[in-house]
């Protein structure tokens, strides 16, 4: 699914990844952990094509997005990856619905299909019943949840979450951990997620830890 080899990104003549390489398998949940500063957020972004690096190559299902001129790697990432922040992101004056519904019409998907889409996925995060809600008419938790079935609802192959509860109380982060494991396994998506807490990281299938840029270990959970 995804293979990240010899990465290096500098900033000045500080290097923020370090000769970074690790493989990620199909419907594998990968949690990377480590200090702030330590290079995951970068990491992240590179592997995603929202920052280019120094040196290396990232491959997802064979095709190194660093090498596709920028449109086609723009596409390339709608058509098969998709982000989730700490922070959500939702347009403050759109609907639950609406927001999840943007990804669609960016593909040029008519508004009922659409529609249709986003109150099932909106569904599968347990909020069948909030489709008319705007952010602010919503809890914390279920702001990310909204966030979340708008990463999912063009079912991407891979979902990468950076600290996706890190506004979260721990009950609320611990209920949206078991909300991507129970998604994972419907739906069959593969997801990279940093998080700092070890709890959590601990629910994932496997855990890298990041320090000085460069990955210095790795538990199978």
């Amino acid at each position: 699914m995804l293979s990240i080899n010899n990465l290096v990104k500098k900033y000045a003549t500080f290097t923020v990844v370090n000769n970074v390489s690790l493989s990620v398998a199909k419907n594998e949940i990968v949690s990377i952990t480590g200090p702030s500063g330590a290079g995951k957020s970068t990491l992240l972004h590179i592997a995603g094509g929202l920052d280019k690096p120094d040196s290396g190559s990232v491959l997802i299902n064979g095709t190194d997005i660093l090498l596709l001129p920028p449109k086609k790697q723009a596409r390339f990432r709608n058509s098969h990856l998709w982000f989730v922040f700490q922070f959500h992101h939702l347009l403050p004056e759109f609907s639950a619905i609406e927001n999840v519904c943007v990804p669609l019409w960016i593909k040029g998907m008519g508004k009922k299909e659409a529609r249709q889409l986003g109150s099932e996925m909106l569904n599968e995060v347990g909020l069948g019943g909030r489709l008319e809600n705007k952010p602010s008419e919503l809890s914390g938790g279920e702001q990310q949840r909204v966030a979340i079935a708008r990463a999912l609802v063009t079912r991407p192959s891979l979902v990468m979450a950076d600290e996706p509860t890190g506004n979260l109380d721990t009950a609320n982060a611990h209920s949206l951990h078991n909300l991507f494991l129970q998604l994972r396994d419907k739906f069959g998506q593969t997801f990279i997620m940093i998080t700092h807490n070890d709890a959590l990281a601990k629910m994932t299938d496997r855990t890298l830890v990041m320090q000085d840029g460069k990955i210095v270990d790795e538990k199978v959970n």
